[in-house]
């Protein structure tokens, strides 16, 4: 399977990715814990269907440590214990902000309120650079197509 475009071929995609990696590498670099933003970031791309970051994250997660139980049960975090009080907030909050045009009021104030209780002003603004972040990471690749299964982890850090 090929992609339908190669954004990295592309000068206009080119200049805009040199700024979105930059922004990427703000949010890794931030308070955020990141098995939180590995844990976010796999459920937005599951939400999405976007296979690439699904597979990414997946492997970026694994060599950083994380254990191959918490990624398999991301999909079902609510039934799952192996997640924190804060990596669940987290996850509530990427899926509400992922699924907007599904909930006419988008991120509801209980959800963010639980989110506050875990992470202070500069962990909510990374997670919610993140989650923004992700959906339009996902959008991209879902549009082009991106094959997964290749990704080698840190390829794109």
């Amino acid at each position: 399977m090929d992609a339908r475009l190669n954004y990295f071929a592309d000068e206009t995609a080119g200049k805009a990715l040199k700024h979105l990696m930059s922004a990427g590498k703000a949010v890794k670099d931030s308070p955020l814990p990141a098995a939180t933003q590995e844990l976010v970031a796999l459920r937005v791309s599951q939400i999405n269907g976007c296979a690439f970051c699904i597979d990414m994250h997946t492997k970026d997660a694994t060599a950083a440590g994380e254990t191959p139980v918490r990624l398999h049960l991301v999909a079902a975090w609510r039934e799952a214990t192996v997640f924190t009080e804060a990596e669940r907030a987290a996850l509530e909050l990427a899926e509400q902000g992922t699924r907007i045009a599904d909930a006419a009021g988008g991120v509801g104030e209980e959800v963010w309120a639980n989110a506050a209780k875990h992470y202070d002003t500069a962990q909510l603004t990374a997670l919610t650079l993140l989650i923004s972040f992700m959906n339009m990471a996902n959008r991209m690749n879902v549009i082009a197509q991106q094959p997964a299964g290749d990704y080698q982890p840190g390829q794109l850090h």
